[in-house]
């Protein structure tokens, strides 16, 4: 794995929670990160994650939610007990996590940002999500994902 580490990894590793670390040969073309991984992984659309950070009454927020659908934002605010979301501005979801948009991952963020995980995850054995790089994700347990960043799990995907 030499080369392919990164604070979602090493923070993997730390806990000794069970993982693998999926690389792949990122298209700068691209027109959807997560497309683009569960394509390039030959993995169903529905069992890989997207990160998205969001402002929930001005705070921030992190929502997991398949690459198939979009972050409710409505179900994001009433998950985090506030009345308004709206996406983060990139560079400040950017700053924040410590990672670049397209390869922002729930773990091992700059600053920890509450999380919400949306409930289809429990559906799979395991997910993927990004790993703090274009081309490279991380195939974990949702519940280990759950766990680890006392994440909630609720309907948040549109």
């Amino acid at each position: 794995m030499a080369g392919r580490g990164t604070p979602a990894t090493a923070l993997l590793d730390r806990h000794r929670i069970e993982h693998r670390v999926h690389a792949y040969e990122h298209d700068p073309r691209a027109e959807s990160f997560g497309a683009e991984a569960a394509d390039a992984l030959g993995r169903p659309p529905e069992q890989v994650f997207k990160t998205l950070v969001a402002e929930v009454d001005g705070a921030l927020a992190v929502g997991v939610v398949p690459v198939t659908g979009q972050l409710d934002l409505k179900a994001l605010a009433a998950a985090r007990g506030g009345k308004k979301a709206k996406l983060a501005d990139m560079a400040a979801a950017e700053r924040a996590t410590g990672y670049v948009a397209g390869g922002i991952s729930p773990l091992g963020q700059k600053k920890r940002l509450p999380v919400v995980v949306d409930s289809s995850a429990e559906a799979f054995d395991t997910i993927f999500c990004s790993a703090g790089r274009r081309g490279l994700e991380i195939e974990l347990a949702a519940a280990d994902l759950v766990r680890l960043l006392g994440a909630q799990v609720a309907d948040i995907a549109g």
